[in-house]
């Protein structure tokens, strides 16, 4: 009965120091992920604001050509953007005063649908507006945008493709 107890015993302090080995490789994985993913690029506020104001512009150019596929595409791209500052910078404080650009985007939004260039251009202006007070609402008021009157990128076609 002795020796029984005995082996007992030891398998379970062999069972444990498993258990325990198998605990501090599991901790090391971990501790290495968490340095990789600390790592990790995240794009900061300012790409995504230059990224915007790319489609912004790109927007504008659609519209006035009445390209309403591709208005409709840099909307969108606009909207994903917001959704993607609210999700990796949310930390910051100015991404709180983002929402006030959601009624204005529905306005560009419904104005695309019913392809109707004065409704855009007004509900245009309206967002351009909007960016400005969420920039004066968050202290970066010395970042002003403007509609666009000259367009740089000259790699692309803004009118429709029949």
């Amino acid at each position: 009965m002795k020796k029984l107890l005995s082996v007992i015993s030891f398998l379970i302090i062999i069972s444990c120091n498993q258990q325990r080995n198998e605990v501090q490789q599991l901790q090391k994985r971990i501790d290495s992920l968490q340095k990789e993913l600390a790592e990790v690029y995240r794009p900061g506020l300012g790409e995504f604001m230059s990224g915007i104001q790319l489609h912004h512009a790109k927007l504008w150019f659609a519209g006035q050509n009445k390209n309403w596929q591709l208005a409709d595409f840099e909307v969108h791209e606009i909207d994903e953007a917001l959704k993607d500052i609210q999700k990796f910078c949310g930390d910051r404080v100015e991404v709180k005063a983002i929402g006030m650009i959601n009624p204005v985007m529905d306005s560009v939004n419904y104005a695309i649908r019913k392809k109707d260039p004065q409704l855009f251009k007004n509900s245009f202006i309206l967002l351009t507006n909007a960016c400005n007070n969420c920039h004066k609402e968050t202290n970066h008021e010395f970042n002003v945008v403007t509609v666009p009157t000259d367009f740089q990128v000259v790699n692309q076609e803004f009118k429709p493709v029949h």
